[in-house]
C-alpha cells in the first residue's frame, strides 16, 4: 500500500493538520487543487491578493504559503522577501511561466522553491517533506511513492531508557491523556510518536508547538473557526482538534498555552467538544491528547502559572525522559546509530571511535541531550574524524561559582540574566540564542520583556 494516499493523477493528500495560504487568482480559483488540498489537508486558505493575505495572516498561522507570481519583477516577490526576513513559515512560488529568470527571483527572494502552475501536489509535498527535520531517533520522514510506514523507535538499552520503553508500550492502547516532561533534546516529540504508532488508533498524528504560534493566534489552530468570524475569514476554517479526529494531538510546550486558552481546553478535554471561533455550535471531537513540557510544570502550577485542574487533567498518565547523562551507557550505541544513519543521508563513510574516544564522550555533560549528540556526529561525519574543538567534560561542567547570581534572586531573576548573557554572547543575534537556549524565538522575546522585545538581529 502506497505510505502516500493518492487522490487524483499526479496529486498526494499532504500530511493532516498541516495549514496552508494560497495567494493568486489563478491558483486559489483552481477547484481541482482546492479538492486536493482538502482531502488530506484540512486546513487551507485561499486569497486572491497579497493585501487579502496581509489581512488574514495576523489572524491565523499558517505552516506554508504558497505565492502566484506571472515574472522576475511581479511585486509579490518583493512580499515573499519581507514575510521572509521576517521568519515564520516556508513559501513556495508558484508560476504558469517556464523562466529560469523567474525561478532565479524567487529563490533570490527567499522561496524554497518555485513550482510550476497548476500546482501539483505531490510536487508541494516534496518541497515540503525535504525540509521537515529529521533529529536521529526520530521517525524517518515518509517519501512521495514510499512503500513502508511510518514506523519510530528508541534508541537506548539503559535501565532509564528501559522504563520509559516499558511505561509507552504499557499506555499506549489505551485512551489516556499522557504528559511528558524532559529537557530540551530528550525527544519528548520522539515519545509522543511512538505513544501514537503503539496506540494502533486510525487518524493522523498531528503536533502543534504551543510556543510557536503566537498566543493570540492559538485558538483559531486548535479550535478553527466559521466563516466572517472575523476580517479576512473568508471561508471556514477547522482547527487541528478536527485536523487530528481519530488520530493523537500533540501539544508541545504546553507551559507556553496563554491562561484563557487553558480554560478552553480543559472545558474541550471535559467534555469532548470544541466550539470554533465565530461560531455558534459545538463540535464533538475524538483525539487523544499528549502534552510536553519542560520539567518543574508541577512548580508552575504552585505559582499559579499554570492552572491546576488542567495539570491533573493532562497529568493522567507521567513520563519523565532521562538526560543523556543520566544514561551514558547509551552513549556508544547512539553514535553508532547517529553516525550510520548520517552517513547514509549524506553518502559518506562513517567515523570509527576507539574506546578512548567513546569514554570521553560518555563523561561529558551533553547539556543540548540526544540532540547535541546528533550534531556531534554529524560534525564527525563531516569532517571525516572527531571536531578538534570538542570540549572537554571539565569544560562542560557548570559553573561552580556560587557567586555567580546573587543567592536572594529569584529564579525568575536567574532566567532573564541567563537569557542576556547568552544574547551578548551571540551577538545581539535572537535567532542563535532561541536555539542554544532550546526554546523557540517567540518564547525568547516574551521572556525578554517588551524593552528588549522590538530589537533586531546582529
Amino acid at each position: 500500500m502506497s505510505a502516500i494516499p493518492p487522490y487524483a493523477s499526479g496529486t498526494a493528500a499532504l500530511p493532516a493538520g498541516l495549514s496552508l495560504l494560497v495567494v493568486g487568482r489563478r491558483t486559489s480559483g483552481d477547484d481541482a487543487l482546492r479538492r486536493s488540498l482538502r482531502h488530506g489537508l484540512a486546513v487551507a486558505e485561499f486569497v486572491e491578493s497579497v493585501a487579502e493575505a496581509e489581512r488574514l495572516l495576523p489572524r491565523c498561522h499558517f505552516d506554508c504559503i504558497v505565492v502566484e507570481v506571472d515574472s522576475a519583477t511581479d511585486p509579490g516577490l518583493a512580499w515573499v522577501a519581507a514575510l521572509q526576513r521576517d521568519g515564520g513559515a516556508p513559501l513556495v512560488c508558484v508560476s504558469g511561466r517556464d523562466d529560469p529568470a523567474l525561478a532565479a527571483a524567487g529563490l533570490r527572494a527567499g522561496a524554497v522553491a518555485v513550482l510550476p502552475s497548476p500546482l501539483d501536489t505531490r510536487s508541494l509535498q516534496r518541497v515540503l517533506e525535504s525540509r521537515r527535520p529529521s533529529a536521529a531517533g526520530e521517525p524517518a520522514t515518509r517519501r512521495a511513492g514510499a512503500a513502508t510506514a511510518l514506523r519510530v523507535h528508541l534508541v537506548g538499552d539503559s535501565a532509564p531508557i528501559r522504563r520509559v520503553r516499558d511505561m509507552v508500550e504499557r499506555v499506549a492502547p489505551t485512551p489516556a491523556t499522557v504528559l511528558i516532561e524532559g529537557q530540551t533534546g530528550t525527544g519528548k516529540e520522539l515519545i509522543a510518536r511512538l505513544l501514537h504508532e503503539r496506540s494502533g488508533r486510525r487518524g493522523p498524528f498531528v503536533p502543534v508547538n504551543c510556543g510557536a504560534i503566537p498566543p493570540e493566534l492559538m485558538e483559531t489552530e486548535l479550535f478553527g473557526h466559521a466563516k466572517g468570524a472575523f476580517t479576512g475569514a473568508h471561508q471556514q476554517r477547522e482547527g487541528l482538534f478536527v485536523a487530528a479526529r481519530g488520530g493523537t494531538l500533540f501539544l508541545d510546550e504546553i507551559s507556553e498555552m496563554r491562561s484563557d486558552l487553558q480554560v478552553k481546553l480543559l472545558r474541550a478535554l471535559e467534555e469532548g467538544r470544541i466550539r470554533p471561533v465565530g461560531s455558534d455550535r459545538e463540535v464533538p471531537i475524538e483525539v487523544r491528547i499528549v502534552a510536553s513540557a519542560q520539567p518543574g510544570l508541577r512548580e508552575q502550577v504552585q505559582e499559579r502559572r499554570f492552572r491546576e485542574d488542567l495539570y491533573y487533567r493532562l497529568n493522567v498518565v507521567h513520563i519523565l525522559l532521562p538526560s543523556l547523562r543520566e544514561r551514558p551507557d547509551d552513549v556508544a550505541v547512539l553514535v553508532q546509530h547517529f553516525m550510520q544513519r548520517v552517513a547514509d543521508e549524506f553518502g559518506m563513510t562513517p567515523v570509527a571511535l576507539d574506546d578512548a574516544q567513546l569514554a570521553r564522550l560518555r563523561a561529558r555533560d551533553w547539556r543540548g541531550n540526544v540532540r547535541e549528540l546528533r550534531n556531534f556526529v554529524e560534525r564527525t561525519v563531516l569532517m571525516g574524524a572527531p571536531p578538534e574543538d570538542e570540549p572537554s567534560a571539565a569544560a562542560d561542567a557548570p559553573d561552580p561559582d556560587p557567586g555567580a547570581y546573587p543567592v536572594d534572586w529569584t529564579l525568575e531573576q536567574v532566567k532573564q540574566a541567563h537569557i542576556l548573557r547568552v544574547l551578548a554572547q551571540n551577538g545581539g543575534n535572537r535567532s542563535a540564542t532561541a536555539r542554544q537556549l532550546g526554546v523557540s524565538r517567540r518564547t525568547l522575546e516574551r521572556r525578554l520583556g517588551p524593552s528588549l522585545e522590538r530589537g533586531e538581529d546582529t
